[in-house]
Order: C-alpha cells, then sequence, then structure tokens
C-alpha cells in the first residue's frame, strides 16, 4: 500500500508518498493544474494507493482528477487534522507529511464526500446567497448617499417600486446623481441575476419531494428547504437529529474539566450559510400557535429573543431529520400557510393554478348575501394528499400527553377540521 498526503493551495500542491512502514518514498511540489495532477497520479498512484487532503475551495474538483487513479481519496477536516497533529513548525511539507501519516495510521478525522447533484445545489444556493449579499450592500450604499445629504425617503420601502421612482427623479448634487444611477444599475444586474437563480431554485424544489416536505415546517420556504437539502446529504449518515445540529454548528461549546463544566456560545461549524437560513426561519417562530411557538416562547422568557431563536433554529434542524428519515410532513402546520406556501412554489414552477371547485348540491356559505367573502380553509391531511405529500402519522402517546400540558389539544384538533374564513378586504385605490 501506498499512502500520499497533498497540501492544497490555489497554485502549487504539495505531495508526499510513503510506503507502508512509513518510509518516504517520493516528494514533489507543482502547479495545481489538471494536467500536472493527471501526471502526478499516473507516476506515482495506482490501485493500491490512498490519497489524503484537506477540504478546501478547490478539493472537490481535484478529488474528480485523482479519484480514476487511486484506490482511495479521504477528505480530511482541516479543524480536526490540525487538531489532531499542532505542530510548532508548519510548513507545507509537514502538512503533507502529516496527512499522509495520519492516513497510514487510519487516524485522519475525514469530511462526507457529497455526490455531484449534491456540490451542483451546494453551488447553487451558494451563488444565490452571495448575490443577495450584494444587493443588501448595494442597498446600504444608496441609503448612504441620502443620508449623507440629509434626504428622508418620503415611503417606508425605499427600493419599492414607488421608492424607485422616488429615487430616479430626487433632486441630488452631480456626483450624488451619478452614484445613486450608478447603484441603481447594479441593483437592477444584481436583481435579475437573483431572478434567474430562483429560476432554477423554483423547478429544482418542485420535482423533488423533500423540499415540499420540508416547507411544511414554519417559516421553511422553498429557498431554506433547497439549502438545508444539500448542506445535510444522505440522513443515513446522522445517528439522530442532535448529530444533524453539531454537524450545522447550531449547538452549545462545551468546555469540561474534571468537575467543572462550561457551555458557551454555539460552535459555528459546517456551512455558515445554511445555518443564516435556519435562524431567519426560526424568527418567524415567535407567533406560531403550535409546539414550536411554544417553545421559542418559553426559551424567550426565560433567556432572551436572540437565544431563543438560536435555540429554535437547532430544534427546527432535530425536526427536518425526522421528518427526512421517516418521510413524513410536520404535523402541526397550519393548513392555510402550508396550501399557500406550496401553492406559490407550484405557480412559479409550472403557471398552473388550480381552480377552486364547487360541490354540486352543497348548502351555501352562512355568509352568502352578507357582502362578508369567505375563502374555504381544507384540513391539513386533504392539503397534503393534494400535493402529492406523505400522509401523517398519529403521534405517539408521550407527545400527545405533552400536548395536552401545553394546552395545545385544541389546537391539534383545528388542523383536521375544514372551515371557512373571511377574506381580507382590498384596499380601495386612494386617487
Amino acid at each position: 500500500m501506498l499512502f500520499a498526503g497533498l497540501d492544497i493551495h490555489k497554485r502549487v500542491v504539495e505531495a508526499v508518498v510513503l510506503d507502508a512502514s512509513g518510509t518516504l518514498l517520493h516528494r514533489q511540489r507543482f502547479d495545481c493544474t489538471r494536467e500536472e495532477l493527471v501526471r502526478f497520479a499516473k507516476k506515482h498512484l495506482g490501485p493500491n494507493a490512498r490519497v489524503a487532503l484537506e477540504a478546501t475551495t478547490n478539493t472537490w474538483s481535484i478529488v474528480d482528477v485523482l479519484r480514476p487513479h487511486a484506490g482511495e481519496v479521504v477528505v480530511s477536516n482541516p479543524l480536526r487534522t490540525r487538531a489532531i497533529a499542532e505542530a510548532k513548525i508548519k510548513t507545507d511539507k509537514v502538512d503533507s507529511l502529516v496527512l499522509a501519516q495520519l492516513l497510514r495510521a487510519d487516524f485522519l478525522p475525514r469530511v462526507w464526500q457529497p455526490d455531484a447533484p449534491t456540490q451542483a445545489r451546494r453551488r447553487t444556493t451558494t451563488r444565490r446567497a452571495s448575490l443577495v449579499s450584494d444587493r443588501t450592500r448595494v442597498k446600504n450604499r444608496i441609503h448612504a448617499v441620502l443620508h449623507q445629504r440629509l434626504i428622508a425617503a418620503p415611503v417606508d420601502d425605499l427600493f419599492s417600486k414607488r421608492g424607485l421612482t422616488w429615487l430616479r427623479g430626487v433632486e441630488l448634487d452631480a456626483p450624488g446623481r451619478c452614484y445613486i444611477d450608478g447603484e441603481l444599475r447594479l441593483l437592477e444586474t444584481i436583481d435579475g441575476e437573483i431572478e434567474g437563480v430562483d429560476a432554477s431554485l423554483v423547478l429544482d424544489a418542485h420535482a423533488d419531494p423533500r423540499a415540499k416536505l420540508l416547507m411544511t415546517l414554519p417559516g421553511v420556504d422553498y429557498t431554506i428547504a433547497i439549502t438545508l437539502l444539500p448542506t445535510l446529504g444522505d440522513i443515513a449518515r446522522f445517528k439522530d437529529g442532535d448529530h444533524a445540529a453539531s454537524y450545522l454548528g447550531i449547538v452549545p461549546s462545551t468546555r469540561q474539566s474534571a468537575e467543572h463544566c462550561y457551555h458557551g456560545p454555539i460552535t459555528k461549524q459546517g456551512r455558515a450559510h445554511a445555518r443564516w437560513m435556519l435562524v431567519q426561519a426560526a424568527q418567524h417562530l415567535s407567533k406560531h400557535p403550535g409546539p414550536l411557538g411554544v417553545f421559542f416562547r418559553r426559551i424567550a422568557k426565560k433567556k432572551n429573543r436572540n437565544v431563543a431563536v438560536v435555540a429554535a433554529a437547532r430544534k427546527l434542524v432535530v425536526v427536518a431529520f425526522h421528518m427526512l428519515k421517516n418521510n413524513e410532513p410536520y404535523r402541526y402546520a397550519i393548513p392555510s400557510t402550508v396550501d399557500a406556501k406550496l401553492a406559490r412554489l407550484r405557480v412559479k414552477a409550472t403557471g398552473q393554478k388550480r381552480k377552486a371547485a364547487s360541490t354540486r348540491g352543497a348548502p351555501r356559505s352562512p355568509n352568502y348575501g352578507s357582502g362578508q367573502r369567505t375563502r374555504p380553509v381544507h384540513a391539513l391531511g386533504v392539503i397534503l394528499e393534494r400535493e402529492g405529500l406523505p400522509p401523517l402519522h398519529p403521534p405517539r402517546p408521550a407527545e400527545t400527553r405533552a400536548l395536552a400540558e401545553q394546552g395545545l389539544t385544541e389546537f391539534v384538533d383545528s388542523l383536521h377540521v375544514p372551515r371557512r374564513v373571511p377574506k381580507p378586504r382590498r384596499p380601495k385605490n386612494s386617487t
């Protein structure tokens, strides 16, 4: 057996090859290009070679190049590798040798290697996050131009249709007008790019039943669902929901020595973008009438809102793990909200709007002739069946007791009863 350690950089690779006894057979430094990687692999690797490298920006492209020329390619977690093999002297030669030695001793902390579709999803969601960050920076610069000139916008949303019309016509000095016009051109370009990325994400989410499954969670739309799925990857690799939350870094850090144990801030391991999206989803739980809302308000009362948001985000990951593992929707979702989210996804993906079907011979609404317009809200199970999602599983006895203790029995029963609710009145156009 041969054991190769590769210290990867953007432009160069430091490689070392050992035999089974740990004897150094070859050391080489070469350019990080596809041609040089193939040349090195054909000359020094083979079916009996195992290769180790750390996870970085270009790792997965290098793995794809090396995999046909080696028996196994192992990607290690750089944080854990550094903790195991911390050295006073750190050079590329030392790092590549450490990787090879840890691999030879079978003591290398590995990371899960996603398949090609999962990698493509990760790249798409990461691109969208970068574009959204760029858009936020552009908007902040526009606000700064107005603040520097002590100009107050007459609208609450400066980037609504009315606000943009005001921005294009507001009187400014020559430099200010130049800045605003330039930023508006950038904003229009970025918005177009985001719309293009969103279009592909909508089609991807509509075609994946697991994304629709996650959308039954409160606060989770298709953008969050399609971000969480490639982040978790194969759900079977996690022992339970706590391990999934730990993978995303939404668990408290722990420092323990003898009888002293300190729990500090969350670890923030894993993909920061997915963790941020979950925190945004958890913001909506403060007013949710179900168990997640009760959990949020209890933590917020005991601690504070920020702690409650992070704790609720961790709870969302645990619940999402069980939903994906058992292939069941969230059983305490509000029917009207789930119906609206799935309908928006369907319309964006296919353009098809489901027509409301009237039942022949059905009695008129009690509000008929009163001038109050109403709309039907179907039972949660009916909505899930109509959207092609799995049926609801009955709660376990312990779960039923917990719901009763929280005073949620009536709320849970209402989820399975169809009813009619008033339609919001449309505001009259002011002249």
